[in-house]
């Protein structure tokens, strides 16, 4: 598949940008991504949810009335969890949900959801840029002019630019990222993708068969 190769102000440059059939034509796989995606989302739980179970109430441990003779239940302690302030029952503890999974899957579900935009025709390529400063409003005009400027964008960079970075990082629906840390919910949470000229080169080496 071949792009043309736009610059900042989203003319052609008469380049042509070649997209690897192996990464942008596969056959796409939506259980790899399911999982990929689920991986990355459990990787980001943090996990440290924690309610007091009855053994770590504060308070009295005197038997509160007798055993017998009451007409109710038996109930040795206040912190039973029964009683208003007691402690919980199976509460959450604090653990890590992530999981294993394997790096061919995970560069099969990259593989299948780029395909997926590039079949819906929303991957663009553009020649390398920096900001020469940090400017939000320099970004979005040239985002406009890159006809993305009302869809949630994906910028992916050869390598951190960090002017560009902070310029962008004000726009609620604008994630830029370097290639190498491309991953799958990105991908499919873009309605539009662009890529730097330079960093199609990287892509391979990181999603080669």
């Amino acid at each position: 598949m071949e792009l043309p190769v736009l610059n900042t102000s989203g003319e052609d440059t008469g380049k042509k940008a070649q997209l690897n059939d192996q990464i942008f034509g596969v056959e796409p796989n939506d259980h790899a991504i399911y999982l990929d995606v689920k991986h990355y989302l459990a990787a980001n739980r943090q996990g440290t949810h924690k309610s007091k179970e009855r053994g770590e109430i504060t308070g009295s441990t005197r038997k509160i009335k007798r055993q017998k003779g009451t007409g109710t239940a038996r109930a040795g302690s206040i912190k039973n969890p029964i009683f208003r302030g007691g402690g919980r029952v199976f509460g959450p503890r604090p653990r890590n949900y992530d999981f294993k999974l394997n790096r061919k899957i995970k560069k099969l579900a990259r593989r299948s959801a780029l395909s997926y935009k590039a079949q819906d025709e929303a991957v663009k390529v553009v020649e390398g840029f920096d900001m020469e400063q940090p400017k939000t409003k320099n970004f979005a005009q040239i985002r406009e002019r890159l006809g993305v400027g009302n869809k949630k964008l994906l910028v992916v960079l050869d390598k951190p630019y960090q002017n560009l970075y902070l310029s962008s990082r004000n726009i609620p629906d604008v994630k830029v990222l370097p290639v190498n840390e491309l991953n799958t919910y990105e991908i499919m949470n873009a309605k539009a993708i662009v890529f730097f000229e330079s960093s199609l080169e990287t892509l391979e080496k990181h999603l080669s068969a």
